[in-house]
């Protein structure tokens, strides 16, 4: 149990979006959840009522702005307004996976850019400071003109290939994988965490065909080896599949995958479990629902990394130490 300062006292408070990860984060913190009731109106509206004070309180709110999106913003946006009415010291919100945020520039002409509206949203809000984990791109924190705590679920899944995996990376037989050519970045700082050598897919996309690509080619050195693909969104995990697919093809050994944020909608179920991928690795950012709870999928917890970060945050600690 970490032990917390007194201060103006702190209140952890559960969205409707992922109930289970917020108790986790509570039971870390030895702070129970705050008395809050989330309801509908009969024409659809949202409604929040708390059952307690939060006046002077660092208020920190832990919602996922996953699907349905739109009605997990509204209900932080709404809980925000009404702790900040309610004379809250500071209003936190805690979003461990960040909705819309693959909609961050105009790929075609007169296409919005969702990540940042919704980021005006969460800052004109009153939310006084956002901690997330794994944005699709790092620059989105400049969408936000409040501090923005940035933390990875990397570290968890390095942990758990150092264990799995003890063997073969002892005898240089792992590589990590990138599935495209954006995430090399992300996947060359996982490969330094393993000390292992990198690999990139050179893919293509179908331009007729939504979701579809092509692996056309392999840079690195993979034979024989584990590879591990990593990435930070699973959608409907055609890319991460294909990638898989493709490696098995020119010849690796086993093939695993991490993510941080399991968004699998579509088909995805379907392609995971035809494709060669052994086990994916993913995180708790966003609630997985029992038909997605197979044994190819294995799902570690970050939420002690979130706790310790609204501690840090809570005492005004640097969060730096958590990175290092």
């Amino acid at each position: 149990m970490i032990i917390m300062s007194r201060g103006n006292g702190l209140k952890i408070i559960s969205g409707n979006a992922h109930r289970e990860f917020s108790q986790k984060v509570s039971n870390e913190l030895g702070v129970p959840l705050a008395d809050v009731r989330s309801f509908k109106f009969s024409d659809g509206e949202t409604g929040i009522r708390f059952g307690e004070s939060v006046r002077g309180a660092d208020v920190f709110i832990i919602q996922p702005t996953c699907s349905p999106a739109n009605e997990r913003i509204m209900n932080l946006l709404i809980m925000a307004d009404a702790v900040k009415r309610a004379s809250a010291n500071y209003v936190n919100a805690v979003i461990p996976y960040f909705g819309y945020c693959r909609q961050d520039r105009k790929a075609k002409p007169r296409e919005p850019i969702t990540a940042k509206l919704v980021a005006n949203l969460i800052v004109h809000g009153g939310i006084d400071r956002v901690l997330t984990a794994d944005l699709h791109a790092g620059q989105l924190q400049g969408f936000f003109d409040i501090p923005v705590d940035h933390l990875t679920a990397m570290n968890l899944f390095a942990d758990h290939f150092r264990e799995y995996l003890a063997d073969e990376l002892g005898e240089g037989k792992v590589v990590v994988v990138s599935p495209d050519a954006g995430g090399v970045a992300r996947a060359r700082r996982f490969a330094m965490k393993l000390n292992v050598d990198i690999a990139i897919v050179d893919k293509r996309r179908s331009h007729d065909i939504a979701n579809e690509s092509k692996v056309m080619d392999i840079v690195g050195n993979i034979q024989g080896r584990t590879a591990i693909l990593v990435d930070d969104i699973i959608d409907t995990a055609g890319t991460i599949c294909h990638a898989a697919d493709g490696l098995m093809e020119r010849g690796c050994k086993r093939v695993f995958a991490c993510a941080t944020h399991a968004v699998l909608s579509g088909n995805a179920m379907e392609n995971i479990g035809k494709s060669a991928i052994e086990k994916m690795i993913v995180s708790d950012t966003i609630p997985l629902t029992e038909e997605k709870r197979t044994e190819k999928i294995l799902q570690l917890s970050i939420a002690p990394a979130f706790a310790e970060a609204i501690r840090r945050v809570h005492e005004e600690l640097p969060l730096s130490q958590m990175f290092e």
